[in-house]
Order: structure tokens, then C-alpha cells, then sequence
């Protein structure tokens, strides 16, 4: 009879029940799946919005990191059911299937447990400054923090490590990190493989969150066929394949994701709530947190949206004046009193072997510069922030993408690389969505006649400047 007493449904409406390793309780019980769960680190993403700051756009895109990364894990099963055969053909010295999944399950349950307030936005405004991102402080808090637990942990609901396999931190720690030139060669064949499951074109990070974006912004109920993309996924030697019959489930993914980043991730109202909340952040760093995260892990793990915002709805009353002016922007975004207007849009968009670098609209602060010399003197001085969102997905650049996926040519039996002309004959490789934000729209007309002038190319080239 299945011990079912050893396993909790976590029922979820992305996947339907989600699975997890439970135990019978007392002193001397096995390390399960639920007690990393329910560790502090992985309980403290239910106060981490998923969507950054959006979920101030979309009222029903309330969901957290926490949902995600359970998601994220269950996916892991999916595609360890999916792709360990391929694997143990390619890579002869392949752990057990135990130890893969339960390995894959702990990187996507894991994957963003460095997130601090806003997500992404916290990397880009906090972490950077020390040289960090989410992954390296996340595989930090995995291998000192949750390390003695997930060296104990000894299955997940499918499969069981061998009884001579312990599961190393150090690996998820390792597949959770963004690829760097050169980092593959100390590492098995198997775990290089593996990485492509979290870097790549599609991932169980990506995967779950397009599904879940897409379904708690309302924006599509089933947004791409995951099932399909997984039957046509397989490892060879090369790397992640997909073969040719699993391309147009592969586009599907592709173009829902790249609308949620123009439709909800890029809409104009959240970036005009990110270009607020930059400079309210900038001018209260100091305050929210005292340094390195990695020299504060326990006042860290206490740091979320939720205390974040907590502590700067009281700076209001505070007896330190420049302290209570903070509170009073902060107030005022907290109810979205945005200042930012946008009052024109354009969107650039780059084919295959365009060069984005040689684009004037590389750097925000030349456009704006070049900006205010093309209006009329009397409006040089206008208060107004230019936004460039940019969304990449060419598959061979430098960054997490690169190199992980491939496809299969039935017609020829050949294995080659996902080229853009696979991917990008009905789609652009990049966009850039340049927009102008203003306090208010009076100026509409000076300000769109020229970021057209800058776009046709009709201004001064600045290297004859």
C-alpha cells in the first residue's frame, strides 16, 4: 500500500497538485521536502511579490516568489520524467534518477531565494553595488544556510537517491548561477546538461512563470503547450534538443512571453512606477538596509516587501525631518500618487545582425540628452525621464541563453544549433520600447517631434560633436 502519510498535495492552479516529500515527525525523522519548504529562507518568498511592482497594475497579479518556486520544482519533475533517459544515453555517469530529480527539484524550489523587495529591481538598485545578483547570494544562503538540511535530504515523491549518494548544495548552488565563460570545465557532463533546465531559452523558472503571469494577470488561462514541449525535449550530446515537430510549441512560448514583457512586465504605468520608486530608493538605501547582505545574513532573511514597506509607511511621523520627507514620498507612492507620465512611446526593433550597440538608443542618458538640445530652448529644462526597456531573446549572446539549446532536423538526422532563423523568421530578435515621461502631458508635441527626429536620424551625429 503507498505510504501516503509521507507525501502532502500542495494544490496549485497552474499545475493542479504538486507533490512533496512529508515525514512521520519526532526526533530521529528523515529530512523531507516539506521541511525545506517550510524553512524560513523559502517561507520568507510569500512576501516577495513575483511581479516586481505590476501587481500595482494588475489587480489580480497578487502572487509571490513562494507559489513560483513550488511550481518551478514540480516542473522539475515533469522534465526529469521527460529527459533522464536521453541524459543517462549521453552521460553514462549520470546519478541516479533519485538524485537528479531531487537535485532539479531543490535548484527550481531554490532558484530565487536571494530575491530581496521588487525582485529584479533590488538586484539592479541594492545588490549590484556589491557585486551581487539573487543567484550568487542565493547560492550563499543555500550552501551555509539550507546546506546541512538538503545534505540529509533523501528523495522526492517519485524516486529515492541510492543509498551511497548525498545530495550536494554546491551543485544547485552551481546550476542556479548565471553562466560565465568558463565555469563548465570543472563540472560533470551531466550537470553542464542539466544547467540548460535553468538557463536557457525555455526553463522551469520561464515555463512556470509565463504559464502563471499569464494566468494571474489575466492575460491567458493556458498561455503555451507545455506538455508538447516536453514530449519533443531530449538530451544529446550537443546539449537541450527539441526536434523539429516541437518548434511551433517552442514559438508559442516564445511569442506569449515576449507579449507579457511588453503587455505586463513593460507596460507604461509600471515603468513609470519603477522610474519612482528608483529615485525613492536611491535616496533611502541607507535607511532600509545596513550593507552587504552577505555580512547580514539574519537581518536579510527578515528583509522583504513586506517590512520594506511597513518600515517607510511610519518614517511619516518621524522627529528626523529628512527621514518624515522620505515617508511622505513614500506615502504618496504607496498610493500610486505616480509623478511620471508617459507621453510618447516608440518601439526600435533589431532583426538578426542589426547592431543594437551602434543605436543611439544604447544609453538613456545620451537619448535625453539629445533630447533636450532638439526642443525649443524654452523647454531644455523640462522635467522628464526617458525609459528604454529592452527584451532580448537571440539565443547565442552572452548571457544566460547562450549556447544551451538546440534543435533536431529530422530531414537530415542532424543535430545544429537553434539559430535565429529557426526562431526569428516571423519575429524580431530584440526590441527596445523608448518611451518619454513627463509630469504632465502639455508638452506632448515638442517632446514626440523629437524622439521621431532622433529616430529618423535626423540630428547632429554625435561623433562629428
Amino acid at each position: 500500500m503507498r505510504e501516503y502519510h509521507l507525501e502532502n498535495l500542495s494544490h496549485d492552479p497552474i499545475h493542479g497538485y504538486i507533490p512533496f516529500t512529508a515525514g512521520r515527525g519526532g526526533p530521529h525523522a528523515d529530512v523531507t521536502e516539506r521541511d525545506i519548504i517550510d524553512h524560513r529562507w523559502v517561507q520568507r518568498l510569500r512576501q516577495i511579490h513575483q511581479l516586481q511592482t505590476a501587481w500595482w497594475v494588475y489587480p489580480t497579479a497578487e502572487h509571490t516568489r513562494f507559489p513560483h518556486v513550488l511550481g518551478a520544482m514540480h516542473l522539475a519533475s515533469r522534465a526529469a520524467e521527460a529527459l533522464y533517459a536521453s541524459l543517462q544515453d549521453v552521460c553514462p555517469d549520470v546519478p541516479s534518477r533519485g538524485y537528479v530529480e531531487t537535485l532539479l527539484r531543490m535548484a527550481g524550489l531554490l532558484h530565487d531565494v536571494g530575491h530581496g523587495p521588487f525582485g529584479h529591481f533590488f538586484d539592479e538598485h541594492f545588490l549590484r553595488t556589491y557585486g551581487l545578483t539573487h543567484e550568487t547570494l542565493g547560492g550563499r544562503i543555500i550552501c551555509d544556510e539550507l546546506g546541512p538540511l538538503l545534505r540529509q535530504l533523501r528523495g522526492c515523491p517519485n524516486h529515492r537517491l541510492a543509498d551511497d549518494e548525498q545530495l550536494d548544495p554546491a551543485q544547485i548552488a552551481w546550476l542556479i548561477a548565471r553562466p560565465r565563460e568558463g565555469d563548465r570545465q570543472s563540472q560533470p557532463c551531466w550537470l553542464v546538461l542539466l544547467r540548460s533546465l535553468l538557463s536557457g531559452i525555455y526553463t522551469i523558472d520561464n515555463m512556470d512563470f509565463v504559464l502563471r503571469d499569464a494566468y494571474m494577470s489575466g492575460y491567458s488561462q493556458k498561455a503555451f503547450d507545455l506538455e508538447r514541449l516536453l514530449h519533443y525535449s531530449f538530451f544529446t550530446h550537443e546539449g537541450l534538443t527539441i526536434h523539429d515537430r516541437g518548434m511551433n510549441a517552442l514559438m508559442r512560448f516564445m511569442v506569449v512571453r515576449a507579449e507579457l514583457f511588453r503587455a505586463v512586465y513593460f507596460h507604461r504605468t509600471v515603468r513609470a512606477i519603477d522610474l519612482a520608486l528608483t529615485d525613492l530608493f536611491a535616496d533611502s538605501r541607507q535607511l532600509l538596509f545596513p550593507g552587504n547582505p552577505l555580512d547580514h545574513l539574519e537581518q536579510y532573511l527578515e528583509f522583504t516587501e513586506w517590512s520594506l514597506l511597513q518600515d517607510v509607511s511610519r518614517w511619516s511621523q518621524s522627529e528626523v525631518a529628512s527621514t518624515r520627507e522620505l515617508g511622505e514620498r513614500w506615502q504618496r507612492l504607496l498610493r500610486r500618487e505616480i509623478p511620471w507620465k508617459m507621453v510618447v512611446q516608440r518601439t526600435l526593433v533589431f532583426g538578426d545582425g542589426d547592431s543594437e550597440g551602434a543605436s543611439i538608443f544604447s544609453e538613456t542618458r545620451f537619448v535625453e540628452q539629445k533630447l533636450r538640445e532638439l526642443l525649443p530652448v524654452e523647454l531644455r529644462e523640462l522635467p522628464l525621464r526617458v525609459d528604454i526597456a529592452r527584451h532580448i531573446e537571440r539565443p547565442h549572446t552572452r548571457g544566460p541563453s547562450g549556447g544551451q539549446n538546440f534543435l533536431y532536423d529530422s530531414a537530415r538526422s542532424q543535430v545544429r544549433p537553434l539559430g535565429t532563423h529557426e526562431l526569428y523568421a516571423r519575429l524580431p530578435t530584440s526590441l527596445r520600447i523608448c518611451r518619454i515621461y513627463a509630469t504632465d502631458d502639455t508638452c506632448t508635441a515638442a517632446l514626440t517631434r523629437a524622439l521621431d527626429a532622433l529616430i529618423s536620424g535626423t540630428y547632429d551625429d554625435p561623433t562629428n560633436m
